[in-house]
């Protein structure tokens, strides 16, 4: 098997490695597209290979090609995989299909009763459950004690640690809004608060955070591209209308979010800033939603053996093994001008 992880973006990395490790123990061949323009915030595995250069991709002749993003080069060989970037059904454009994909491989029932259904619909690509390989190390206990021990060592002298990660879309991120009450929290000198910015956050949106809490001992700003330790070590998020809060929920820990639009909360939500103190309070003191996460759970990633990635590739190996892989993709004037503006054409 002959495969692309294709890491256009930051945060595709974290999703894509678990398939990269699976796939070496299978003994596949894999190569890395990471452009150049992201490669200064990744700090990448030395054992991966790694091509900027599409002609690169199309030589290589893939058997499959692991996309978290929401397009893909329809000249490249290969079976055209979404594995996707997060867990907001409820975000524009996450159910839309641009055919960019053969095969679509979901989280959980939520996401693959839809999906069948515009399988049915469009009738040009197929839908597998398997879990997201990026909740993989999520449920590896000696995993989760590794990393706390040895990046989080500071952790041990607070009772409790918050993650604060906003989204950066201007209508729904409460990164301005909440600023304030987050400095009246972290005078709590038993809390450790983490604060984990979107990639795309507006720069003097950061910088504010940066000198309003420059010299706090109990507040670090996470500037690394991988979240997921950072879930895994809090204990508590505070976010808003963020895909990262159903990844907090999948650990069956308390979420508070600030004016969500989420149609599936099963969380506290707020929608006055200054009700934030009284909000944390609440659900660090009593436990009420419980019950309600584990509908969530049971919903949108129901999978907690931390082995979605070994089903991922069982998924794309009976693809395979059924229709062969596809040499090229068929798509719309539209969408192969679109790829050629941002891509390239190639030399066959």
């Amino acid at each position: 098997m002959k495969a692309i992880l294709y890491c256009e973006l930051p945060y595709s990395y974290e999703i894509l490695y678990p398939l990269y490790k699976t796939g070496l123990q299978r003994g596949y061949e894999q190569l890395w597209y990471i452009p150049q323009t992201i490669q200064s915030q990744l700090d990448p595995d030395p054992e991966i290979t790694i091509s900027i250069s599409m002609q690169e991709l199309s030589d290589f002749r893939a058997d499959v090609i692991l996309v978290p993003t929401n397009s893909i080069p329809h000249y490249l060989r290969g079976l055209k995989v979404q594995v996707f970037h997060g867990l907001a059904g409820e975000k524009k454009g996450h159910f839309r299909i641009r055919h960019y994909f053969d095969l679509y491989l979901t989280q959980g029932p939520y996401f693959t009763k839809k999906f069948n259904k515009l399988a049915k619909k469009y009738k040009d690509f197929s839908v597998v459950e398997t879990g997201w390989s990026k909740l993989d190390s999520f449920f590896n206990v000696r995993e989760i004690q590794k990393i706390k021990e040895t990046y989080f060592p500071e952790l041990k002298d607070y009772k409790d640690t918050v993650i604060y990660a906003p989204t950066f879309s201007p209508s729904l991120t409460s990164a301005k809004d909440l600023l304030p009450e987050l400095q009246k929290l972290t005078k709590d000198e038993d809390l450790f608060l983490f604060i984990k910015f979107h990639d795309k956050m507006n720069r003097d949106m950061m910088n504010s955070y940066r000198k309003s809490f420059a010299g706090k001992k109990n507040v670090k700003i996470y500037d690394q591209k991988n979240i997921s330790s950072l879930l895994i070590v809090s204990d508590y998020i505070i976010s808003d209308t963020s895909s990262i809060v159903y990844e907090f929920v999948l650990l069956n820990k308390p979420a508070l979010s600030y004016r969500s639009r989420s149609k599936n909360i099963k969380w506290l939500n707020i929608y006055n800033a200054a009700d934030l103190i009284t909000a944390f309070r609440k659900i660090r003191e009593q436990d009420e939603f419980e019950i309600k996460r584990k509908e969530t759970i049971s919903e949108y990633h129901p999978y907690t053996d931390g082995r979605s990635s070994e089903r991922m590739w069982n998924a794309i190996e009976d693809y395979i093994n059924l229709h062969g892989v596809p040499e090229k993709r068929n798509l719309s004037f539209y969408r192969k001008q679109k790829v050629y503006s941002l891509h390239g054409k190639i030399d066959k």
